[in-house]
């Protein structure tokens, strides 16, 4: 479980990183926050690496997702 922090900071991460997106491409978010998650449970903290990992995931969505 994350602390309190770092669950900020990873909100701050997703919405920077889908602020462009459609409030209808939930699909896609929901990859953007697992990838994001997945980085941080594994120990990356840093807002920039986190949003790259972010903005990689959206790269590589299926366009029917978008």
């Amino acid at each position: 479980m994350l602390d309190a922090p770092t669950t900020a900071l990873l909100r701050v991460v997703l919405d920077d990183v889908c602020k462009n997106l459609s409030p209808y491409e939930t699909g896609t978010r929901a990859l953007v926050a697992s990838k994001i998650l997945e980085a941080a449970t594994t120990g990356e903290r840093r807002p920039d690496c986190l949003k790259q990992i972010g903005r990689d995931a959206i790269s590589k969505t299926p366009i029917i997702w978008r």
